[in-house]
C-alpha cells in the first residue's frame, strides 16, 4: 500500500489567480542520507518528507500574498514506487519540472547531488484548493437559462478541474447551460454561455450615447448576437459597425 501525507494549510485568504499560473523556482534542500535502497518503505518516507518540506514554505508565502480570496490550499504528496531501488545520497536536491503549476495534479523531482550513483526521481502531487462555489441542485438541460434557485453554495476543490469556478452569482445567473448539467456538479466557466439575443440577419437598433447626446440607427446583423459580447452590423448607409449587445434588439458602440 503507498503512503500519502497530506499537508493542510488553512488561511483565510489567497489569490486564486496566482495558484492558476503559479510555476515556482526549485530549491536545494539538505537531507540525511536516504536509504532507499532498502527494502522497506523508510528511504521512500524519507524522501516524501523531503518534497513536503520543499513544498510547504513555497506554498505558505504564495498564500500569504493576498488577502482577498477565501481559498483553503490542501497539498497531498504521493509515494514512490517501492520496487525502485536507490542508492544512499547523502544530498537531495527537489526540484520542480519546467513549467510546472501547482494546481490540481503535478509531480516534484528529488535528484541526487552528492552520492556513489546519481538519480533523479519524480513524486506525484495533487494541490488542492477548497473554497466557496455555487452547486446545482437540479438537473439542467443544454441551452436551459439558469436561475438563482437552480444552485447552493458548498466549498469544492476549485483545483479539481481546468476551467474556472464562477464564483460570483451573476457570472451564471441568466445565462443558458452550455450542455446538460447535472446535481452536484459546481458551476464552472464552460458550463455557461451567453443567451442569444438575435440571430445573423435580423433587423437591430445601434445606438451611440455621449455627453448630452445619443444617436440611434437602425441596421442589419451580420451574425448572431450573444448579450455582452460583440457583433458585427451593417448600417442602412451601407458602413460596417461593431458594438456591443446589451438586450434582444439593441447594440452599442463606444465613442
Amino acid at each position: 500500500m503507498r503512503w500519502m501525507s497530506t499537508i493542510s494549510l488553512h488561511a483565510p485568504s489567497i489569490d486564486w489567480r496566482l495558484w492558476l499560473c503559479l510555476g515556482l523556482v526549485g530549491g536545494t534542500l539538505m537531507a540525511s542520507p536516504a536509504r532507499a535502497n532498502e527494502p522497506g518503505a523508510e528511504g521512500s518516507a524519507q524522501l516524501e518528507r523531503v518534497a513536503r518540506d520543499f513544498l510547504q514554505p513555497s506554498v505558505e508565502a504564495t498564500m500569504g500574498q493576498s488577502a482577498e480570496s477565501p481559498l483553503r490550499a490542501e497539498v497531498v504528496v504521493g509515494s514512490l514506487d517501492q520496487r525502485l531501488r536507490l542508492a544512499p545520497c547523502s544530498q537531495v536536491e527537489p526540484h520542480l519540472p519546467g513549467n510546472t503549476r501547482l494546481w490540481g495534479r503535478a509531480r516534484i523531482g528529488l535528484r541526487c547531488v552528492e552520492g556513489t550513483t546519481r538519480w533523479n526521481v519524480y513524486l506525484p502531487v495533487t494541490v488542492k484548493a477548497w473554497g466557496p462555489a455555487w452547486v446545482l441542485k437540479r438537473p439542467v438541460n443544454a441551452g436551459e437559462v439558469l436561475t438563482q434557485e437552480d444552485a447552493e453554495q458548498a466549498e469544492v476543490d476549485w483545483a479539481e478541474h481546468p476551467a474556472s469556478i464562477l464564483a460570483n452569482q451573476a457570472l451564471w445567473v441568466g445565462q443558458q447551460a452550455a450542455y446538460t448539467l447535472l446535481p452536484g456538479q459546481a458551476l464552472r466557466q464552460n458550463m455557461v454561455r451567453p443567451v442569444q439575443a438575435f440571430a445573423a440577419g435580423s433587423q437591430v437598433r445601434v445606438t451611440q450615447s455621449g455627453t448630452g447626446f445619443q444617436v440611434v440607427v437602425s441596421g442589419k446583423a451580420l451574425s448572431s448576437g450573444m448579450v455582452g459580447q460583440t457583433t458585427r452590423v451593417r448600417l442602412d448607409n451601407g458602413r460596417v459597425v461593431t458594438g456591443l449587445v446589451r438586450d434582444g434588439q439593441t447594440v452599442e458602440l463606444s465613442l
